[in-house]
């Protein structure tokens, strides 16, 4: 069932770095049954500009879909799981978003209900999220292109924050960016060439076996900790 709730969790450690790892295993027991809750990814990041094959040991993060507001902010004030983040972490940012264009497929869901719609209000944030699974005959040509990928949103005009995120490395790719504007977002996806060849080349030489993208609403950008 898709969602129209979406919270995005970014957990930033100075310290407790191996604990941090080591949880990306263990967490789904603690977060399984909770109420309310669609669909859920905990995520590692990449390193050096954000696209990269060497992980962020020090960032990690937790996207999450939801059945209602009510169950997200108990999940939020009162779970096991972000109590014990909470005692580890150096800061969480936590992203409240609402999706309003989302195509493609997430282990063959789309978990973002949208409206599919480039009527945004003017002074809204937007996050853009993509996700792949990668043909493993593909591998290769998708990381030698990383670093012009990596260039190309790097001197985009409108973008403040990107990161690399992903399930399993190599295989499972996604990313997060966050915009000032919807119009910033739409002049890099058609007017840029470097992004444009990018596009024809996972196109024509079929990268990807399973894909999605999602624009969001940013409603709320603040930290908990």
């Amino acid at each position: 069932m898709p969602s129209k709730i979406v919270y995005f969790f970014i957990f930033k450690f100075s310290s407790n770095k191996y604990w941090a790892f080591t949880q990306m295993g263990k967490n789904n027991s603690l977060i399984n049954k909770t109420q309310g809750l669609l669909f859920y990814k905990f995520l590692g990041t990449g390193g050096r500009s954000g696209f990269s094959l060497w992980p962020d040991w020090s960032t990690y993060a937790l996207l999450t879909s939801w059945e209602n507001e009510k169950d997200a902010k108990k999940f939020i004030q009162n779970s096991e799981i972000i109590s014990l983040y909470r005692q580890k972490v150096k800061r969480i940012r936590l992203l409240k978003l609402e999706p309003f264009k989302s195509h493609g497929k997430w282990d063959g869901i789309n978990p973002f209900l949208s409206n599919n719609t480039d009527t945004i209000s003017e002074g809204k944030k937007i996050a853009i999220i993509t996700r792949a699974t990668l043909n493993w005959s593909k591998l290769f040509a998708f990381w030698k292109s990383v670093p012009h990928s990596s260039t190309a949103i790097k001197e985009a005009k409108g973008v403040v924050y990107y990161k690399g995120i992903g399930e399993l490395p190599f295989i499972q790719q996604a990313t997060i960016s966050i915009w000032d504007s919807l119009d910033d977002v739409l002049n890099f996806a058609y007017n840029s060439k470097k992004h444009a060849d990018i596009i024809k080349k996972t196109r024509k030489e079929k990268w990807y076996k399973e894909e999605l993208f999602s624009r969001f609403i940013i409603h709320e950008d603040k930290e908990l900790i």
